[in-house]
């Protein structure tokens, strides 16, 4: 990137970004929900239209001069519903977070009892956590994987809804490996008579490149990121069955947000024209095969996965084996130029400033170009640097071999 004006008027600014475009193109970025978006996404969240007050919705609108404001969201919305077989889609909330807060707050009332995944088992602080808006203003219930294979066990989650009669079901997670039976869900939210909210937040990119089963038509809200496998700009998105629609609507604006970010909702419209391109599918396919393939090498060389593998675009790796923690795993691994974050793992008896594993995830080395060899490479640079944690030498050595990986797949050159 040249960053030009900013050269000129901000020099102090100017060598952060370019100290951070070096640092994205010669590290390895295996954070499971991370990527890179493309220049053309980059140029419109960059856009004039970051100038604009845009409070309402298309054609109901607080301000004037918004014509063009109208038109953008308006595609985006129509791109949203092509890629997911939706009924309406809201593309205006600016996380996944907001996303999850309206669509909660269209089905639920304060007190009201939500059920989702454990967060020590791979669900997300929204679905529940104690200390999140979702943990303070509802009554939570919420199921875990199994012990045995840290597997979701649909018989298990029945019996706890049935208990727990819970007006909302939320399905999804941020830590699961393999693929969500959604079928199974709609059963059990249509057995406890529950609405069923699907947070593909993580996996909808390979929803949209047909790689994992769409939510659709067994869930009546879905919500997502529009970053992560879907690799568009940082923020949210609302889908629903139009039964739904005006109740998102309202808790979306004016609910809890005023004016939407329209410069990240013109970047969502090019990422979801991207995302509707025979070639997005043939990216989601690589985002699989190389996390298996991931798995699979480090699988070979003694470390432990959860589940024995994935299905998706993570993979979890349990260190207790190798009596590593996680935040040393990450910071050695760092040291040499792959960046990962740690992360607990299910039933996991480390606090969660230490945990006992790493995630890791191939969206964004996908997005790179690597493919499984390059994968099965970055395996082997990894267990050389847990090999040799304290080793200052192997760290450099492993970091210059990744520094040149990186030059062969440039992100943006």
């Amino acid at each position: 990137m040249d960053y030009k004006a900013i050269k000129k008027t901000d020099k102090s600014v100017y060598k952060i970004l370019k100290n951070e475009d070096q640092r994205q193109e010669l590290e390895l970025q295996l954070i499971a929900s991370e990527n890179y978006a493309s220049k053309a996404v980059m140029e419109a969240q960059g856009s004039v239209m970051t100038n604009k007050y845009a409070e309402g919705y298309p054609g109901r609108r607080y301000y004037q001069g918004i014509k063009h404001y109208d038109e953008v969201e308006t595609l985006a919305i129509e791109r949203a519903k092509k890629i997911f077989h939706a009924e309406h889609a809201n593309v205006q909330p600016s996380s996944g977070s907001q996303a999850n807060m309206a669509a909660t707050l269209a089905v639920l009332e304060p007190g009201d009892t939500l059920m989702g995944m454990d967060l020590a088992c791979g669900g997300h602080l929204t679905h529940g956590m104690r200390l999140n808006y979702s943990g303070m203003y509802f009554k939570v219930s919420s199921y875990p994987v199994r012990k045995e294979d840290f597997r979701l066990d649909y018989d298990q989650i029945r019996a706890l809804a049935k208990e727990a009669k819970p007006k909302l079901l939320i399905c999804g997670a941020s830590a699961y490996p393999r693929t969500i039976d959604f079928k199974a869900f709609r059963s059990i939210a249509d057995e406890v008579g529950a609405v069923l909210m699907a947070d593909i937040a993580h996996i909808a990119g390979l929803v949209a490149g047909g790689v994992h089963p769409s939510p659709f038509p067994y869930a009546d809200i879905v919500t997502t990121t529009t970053h992560k496998t879907l690799r568009g700009p940082r923020g949210g998105l609302i889908l629903c069955k139009e039964a739904f629609a005006k109740k998102v609507d309202s808790r979306v604006f004016p609910g809890i947000q005023g004016g939407p970010l329209m410069h990240v909702v013109a970047a969502k419209a090019v990422a979801f024209g991207e995302a509707l391109k025979p070639s997005f599918a043939k990216y989601a396919k690589q985002v699989v095969k190389n996390s298996q393939a991931l798995a699979d090498e480090l699988m070979k060389r003694g470390y432990a996965i959860t589940t024995g593998g994935t299905d998706n675009h993570l993979m979890l790796v349990d260190l207790r084996n190798k009596q590593i923690t996680g935040k040393d795993a990450g910071q050695a691994l760092e040291e040499a130029g792959m960046i990962l974050n740690k992360n607990g793992v299910p039933f996991d008896d480390a606090p969660p400033a230490v945990t006992s594993g790493i995630r890791l995830g191939t969206a964004g080395v996908t997005t790179r170009g690597l493919k499984e060899k390059q994968v099965r490479q970055i395996a082997a640079w990894m267990d050389t640097v847990l090999s040799n944690l304290n080793n200052a030498k192997v760290k450099a050595a492993v970091k210059k071999d990744v520094a040149k990986l990186c030059r062969r797949f440039p992100v943006y050159a």
